[in-house]
């Protein structure tokens, strides 16, 4: 996105917003002549979707070492001048000091396109602040197939499909942990089914919902890409805080200005359909290549000719894109030129569409300062667990029982999917607890999971816990039984943090689960599914386990996509 790239270069960090960018499309890939599939279309055909994005950040140059240690510091000092003039450009550029600099921020500005965040009847649930007070963030990456310029035309699609509504066959959310130290990606198979939520487009238009269920990436024609959001939020539960939207053209000239990210294959590819039709046109020699421009759209696009030759295969292909341009705007050799470096914010903000909290190079700025704060090795990318339909809706895509709930329900609960616990000392309350017997604990059964039903009598049994502690104003609250993955206390304003801290610690709850939440107006604990027998708090593991049908892949993991021997030359 151009806001994050301009800026990242600033404090040497890649983009994550470019890699949004790089979502691309969605048609079954190719410039061929192959159709594109919708909810309402009858096959089995898996289409595009990709999405090349990624927190971007670069960790600095290193100077070079040879000879005396006086020899190492010349070098090093003279790439840091370079980079503090660079900075010095970019904040011209970006904070609009100055005349000229002022209009070309405005120009940036002015590059923007913006929509409503969400166009669905239901309000999204607020963030639940850890014990540090801090929230996390998610935002929708789409990537669009639209056929309405030629631009758009050339890079893809039937000509049948030239002006046709889009579809938003690349959809990936993008979690930032509330404490910063990790980032998680959940890409949606485009052709998973669902019932779409009431839509309400910026026109007044309005679409209904869905009584039968439609391909996810018909939300996009029901009125943009608001109605996308609200579709994710209906289906997993997950506050959505900003999108972030690119067409093919967009991916071609992001990809252009980053100027080539390595991909790999362990063999010759050349993707082309059944009968030498169709596919997206991506020829590459076995190896690693750098890709850029169209190369890159096609290699984002490729469906026929990576392993099976699923939409899965093409989700593990961004996937390997998108940590690879994370790893290269990191080290700090894309952006240190200042008219490469405008290119680059040319053609994000030109490339984009967000929601109107984004709507400025110095909003995306700030976003892009939050994203590069995690580190490579704790970017986890992963694919919605899913299954395949039967009878007419063989080959559509439907999340798999249990695994994709336990997958949205980490990231809800803000848990890493690396599986690793946040080594950050929780924040020491500013005020202290008051006696045990002056803090009121509401305690409540939360046992219940998707398979099962509330342990009854949970609630009552931790009560007398807390009161053989000494908390004599313990009680029962009966009245919400709703499911809760892992036991947790809530509190609803930082007066009362002590207090709930010394909750956590009576019972050997870690003081990481503690969390302040506006839905309470007291102290309350959530007996949880991870609390179900009865006896003292279980010995925590860390974290709950992400599913191994999402597929995990760590930033740092390199590897080459394995071509279909079919699709070899």
């Amino acid at each position: 996105m151009g806001g994050p790239v301009g800026r990242s270069s600033t404090s040497g960090e890649g983009t994550r917003s470019r890699v949004q960018h790089a979502d691309r499309d969605g048609g079954d890939e190719g410039r061929y002549g192959d159709t594109r599939e919708s909810g309402d279309a009858g096959g089995s055909g898996t289409e595009g979707k990709a999405a090349a994005q990624g927190p971007g950040r670069r960790s600095g140059p290193r100077g070079r070492s040879s000879g005396a240690r006086s020899s190492r510091r010349a070098p090093k000092s003279g790439k840091r001048r370079v980079l503090r003039w660079v900075s010095a450009v970019l904040a011209l550029l970006i904070l609009g000091a100055g005349g000229a600099g002022y209009l070309y921020y405005e120009h940036l500005n002015s590059n923007i396109k913006k929509e409503d965040l969400t166009l669905g009847d239901k309000q999204m649930a607020d963030h639940k602040a850890n014990a540090a007070g801090q929230t996390p963030l998610n935002i929708l990456l789409i990537g669009s197939d639209a056929r309405d310029s030629k631009a758009n035309q050339k890079l893809g699609g039937a000509k049948e499909t030239f002006g046709s509504p889009p579809l938003a066959d690349v959809q990936m959310l993008l979690h930032l942990s509330a404490d910063r130290s990790n980032l998680s990606v959940v890409s949606m198979p485009r052709d998973t089914m669902l019932k779409m939520p009431k839509c309400t487009a910026p026109d007044g238009e309005v679409y209904p919902a869905s009584t039968r269920d439609v391909q996810t990436n018909e939300s996009l024609r029901r009125g943009g890409p608001g109605c996308t959001v609200a579709a994710w939020y209906e289906l997993t539960g997950i506050r959505i805080d900003h999108f972030m939207m690119i067409d093919f053209a967009g991916v071609v000239s992001m990809a252009d200005a980053i100027g080539g990210v390595p991909v790999c294959v362990d063999a010759n590819i050349l993707s082309r359909g059944a009968n030498g039709r169709g596919g997206s046109g991506l020829k590459l020699e076995k190896g690693t290549t750098y890709v850029k421009g169209e190369q890159a759209l096609q290699w984002l696009r490729t469906r026929y000719g990576f392993e099976d030759g699923s939409d899965l295969a093409r989700a593990k292909a961004q996937h390997q894109y998108m940590n690879s341009m994370v790893r290269e705007l990191r080290k700090g050799t894309k952006l240190t030129d200042p008219g490469k470096l405008m290119n680059l914010a040319e053609a994000a903000t030109t490339a984009l569409t967000v929601d109107k909290g984004l709507d400025t190079v110095k909003k995306l700025y700030d976003l892009a300062e939050e994203l590069k704060k995690v580190p490579t090795k704790r970017i986890t990318m992963s694919t919605m667990p899913n299954v395949y339909g039967t009878g007419t809706n063989a080959g559509r895509v439907y999340p798999k029982a249990g695994d994709a709930e336990q997958l949205f329900r980490m990231v809800r609960e803000d848990m890493p999917l690396d599986g690793k616990a946040s080594k950050r000392k929780p924040v020491e309350p500013k005020d202290p607890s008051a006696p045990v017997g002056e803090i009121a604990v509401a305690v409540r059964n939360a046992t219940a999971t998707d398979g099962l039903g509330p342990v009854s009598g949970r609630a009552g049994d931790v009560e007398k816990l807390l009161k053989e502690a000494g908390f004599a104003k313990a009680t029962v609250d009966a009245g919400n039984v709703a499911g809760a993955a892992r036991t947790g206390v809530l509190y609803p304003s930082a007066e009362l943090e002590g207090d709930a801290q010394a909750v956590a610690k009576a019972l050997g709850i870690p003081v990481s689960q503690v969390k302040r939440s506006t839905d309470v107006s007291g102290i309350s604990l959530a007996v949880g599914a991870d609390w179900r027998d009865e006896g003292v708090y279980p010995v925590s593991k860390g974290t709950e386990k992400t599913p191994e049908s999402a597929g995990a892949q760590n930033g740092e993991e390199k590897g080459c996509m394995k071509v279909n021997p079919q699709y070899t030359w």
